[in-house]
């Protein structure tokens, strides 16, 4: 057994891996299964966030491609790998694009290093760091990507494991400030709404079974990750919400661009 196999914890249900079957993935297990079951009971949409926000991701990647002329992604909190990675959107657009995934679920590394290879052109590599290893993250990335050039930096649906409000923002702002001026956000997160309260029942079961613990914002608090930056149009909105295609249904989970 590798290092990384024996890290993944199969007796307790894990995000990554409920995101991944409610995305239809099959890298998951019954634990998993039977927690997104009985989130799904708590709240019927939920598993529409899923689809709701890869949709977003590929529409942002492809926007900041193809009409900011970005070449360069760092991806934190990548999840399991989908359909319309990061790398395979941005380098439809540009072969050249460079792409660095971070993340620190053993499960998600041991199918990134075996499924995200990217174009000759271009190069994509992997990193286990957690959020908050702020310095480890950008010491790696620099490797790859250079910082003194336009940064996409990609965190979708993963501040949201950071519990207290004034670390999350720092951690935010200390990834950013590294970047240089013409670099993008692209963020989403859960939201809690009066609107919606079958989604605080769910996050509440997910908090008292799953790993790791997650935490709500307001669409308000959500908007303070872009502070100092530009934001885009249409502005912090539901995901689905965010320049799609066709009309979609609203779904709890908030998102935005902006612009340094």
């Amino acid at each position: 057994m590798t290092d990384i196999e024996s890290r993944i914890d199969t007796s307790r249900p894990h995000t990554a891996r409920i995101w991944n079957y409610w995305t239809g993935g099959k890298d998951n297990y019954p634990v998993d299964r039977e927690a997104g079951d009985r989130i799904r009971q708590l709240h019927p949409g939920i598993g529409e966030y899923a689809k709701a926000d890869r949709l977003f991701l590929g529409r942002a990647v492809r926007y900041l491609a193809e009409q900011e002329g970005i070449r360069q992604f760092l991806d934190i909190g990548t999840g399991l790998p989908s359909a319309d990675n990061t790398h395979e959107v941005a380098q439809r657009v540009a072969p050249d694009a460079r792409v660095v995934y971070v993340d620190n679920d053993p499960l998600v590394l041991a199918h990134a290093r075996a499924l995200l290879v990217g174009t000759p052109e271009g190069r994509t590599d992997y990193l286990d760091a957690d959020l908050r290893d702020v310095d480890t993250i950008l010491a790696a990335a620099a490797k790859t990507l250079d910082l003194a050039q336009p940064v996409a930096l990609m965190l979708l649906g993963v501040v949201i494991f950071v519990e207290d409000d004034e670390e999350s923002y720092a951690i935010v702002r200390r990834l950013l400030d590294a970047l240089a001026p013409g670099s993008h956000l692209v963020l989403s997160h859960t939201v809690t709404h009066p609107d919606m309260p079958d989604v605080d029942a769910a996050v509440a079961f997910w908090n008292e079974h799953g790993t790791p613990k997650l935490t709500q914002r307001t669409p308000a608090a959500i908007a303070r990750y872009f502070d100092g930056l530009e934001l885009l149009e249409p502005g912090v909105v539901s995901c689905s919400a965010w320049r799609p295609e066709t009309p979609t249904p609203d779904v709890a989970m908030y998102a935005g661009v902006g612009r340094k």
